[in-house]
């Protein structure tokens, strides 16, 4: 909780470091897609070594990395020697260490609880997620006025921490190493086995389609902030929070009801919401409304893409599973580079409201057309 409250402030703070530097919707866009785009290239081999090694291990390595990172663009920040190309360079590497965090993260959690509880383990991990969505940018919003925008960094380098001292007091029974082929081999053994799943495909082509077309929104902010709703560094931080809000509901109620059958049902209805809300957000020069609607934004984000999380998880077999969410992270945040620099590049061109429009209407079809098509999903 603590480290994600730092996250949180680091992302808000970024962003807004991005557009002092520049001024510029389309680096705003591109310097989010750098950050996600090693996770092209790595996740997948980050899905190899969760199946392969100690996953504790391996993620108080990263998390110790990502601490280092943030403290490094703290001093940058705090001497007045940032320049565009140090966030590019510094939130490339930061991607490269999330490509091997993200798998073992989400494949840890149900060695330490175990199929039967993972959807509420999930849930509950989204909710102390979004409780730092809610905390980390209404602070940042505070903060960037009284310490800056370096001393948001340093805040963040230190809360790293506390993630690390978590891990290292995890005590479990050590599970023996899984038989080992060549990397390659074990790869190409996880795909193959998620596209020759029609479910999995199918919902793997979701997750694909709202982070390329849906999940950009986030990066537009501070453009909807500081020229169309004319709100500056602190609604900025008020619109994230409000977001968060509808985050946080999302994940306390799937934890609350973790037990129900209707989890495709659930995924076709957040897709839809999420679509039909960001339009509106898209539309409203209010922002007093547009703080009503990101709530249902963040709900319905959550609530799809947690429960899609749990489908996978508890479908696969145990040997695959670090893989099989190496791919669930590959087009989750993998594809994001994508969807920013067409978000970025359209709200350049067209304008921010109209980028956010088009890429709603491509979620609202792809919803539609996949759940049309395969009718299975709605009996998970």
């Amino acid at each position: 909780m603590v480290s994600l409250v730092g996250t949180w402030m680091q992302a808000v703070a970024q962003g807004w470091l991005v557009l002092t530097l520049t001024n510029s919707a389309f680096l705003l866009g591109l310097v989010s897609a750098i950050g996600s785009m090693p996770i092209l290239f790595l996740a997948l081999p980050g899905g190899v070594a969760a199946d392969r090694f100690d996953k504790r291990r391996l993620l108080m390595a990263t998390q110790a990395t990502a601490m280092v990172l943030a403290l490094a663009l703290a001093a940058l920040t705090y001497f007045e020697i940032a320049r565009i190309w140090h966030v590019v360079a510094l939130a490339a590497i930061s991607g490269s260490v999330f490509a091997f965090d993200a798998p073992s993260r989400q494949a840890f959690t149900v060695e330490l609880v175990g199929k039967a509880d993972l959807m509420n383990a999930i849930a509950l991990n989204s909710a102390v997620f979004n409780a730092a969505r809610i905390l980390g940018p209404a602070l940042a919003g505070v903060l960037i006025g009284f310490i800056g925008m370096a001393g948001c960094f340093f805040s963040n380098g230190v809360s790293f921490l506390a993630v690390i001292l978590g891990l290292w007091m995890i005590r479990r029974e050590r599970l023996p190493p899984p038989p080992r082929g060549s990397a390659w081999h074990e790869m190409r053994a996880g795909i193959s086995y998620a596209w020759n799943q029609p479910v999995i495909r199918s919902l793997v082509m979701i997750i694909a389609v709202f982070s390329i077309f849906g999940m950009p929104y986030a990066i537009l902010m501070p453009i909807f902030a500081r020229d169309i709703l004319g709100a500056g560094a602190r609604g900025l931080g008020f619109l994230m929070t409000a977001n968060g809000v509808g985050a946080l509901t999302g994940a306390l109620g799937l934890a609350a009801f973790s037990q129900t059958r209707s989890r495709g049902r659930l995924v076709m209805t957040a897709g839809v919401v999420f679509s039909l809300s960001l339009s509106a957000f898209a539309l409203s020069r209010s922002f007093a409304l547009s703080l009503m609607l990101l709530p249902l934004v963040g709900w319905s984000m959550v609530s799809q893409t947690a429960t899609i999380n749990t489908l996978l998880q508890t479908t696969v077999p145990d040997e695959l599973r670090g893989r099989v969410m190496s791919l669930f992270t590959f087009v989750f945040m993998g594809m994001m580079p994508f969807g920013s620099l067409l978000a970025g590049a359209a709200a350049q061109r067209f304008g921010a409201p109209a980028a956010l429009t088009a890429g709603a209407a491509v979620c609202l079809s792809a919803t539609g057309l996949i759940f049309w098509r395969r009718r299975e999903l709605l009996k998970l």
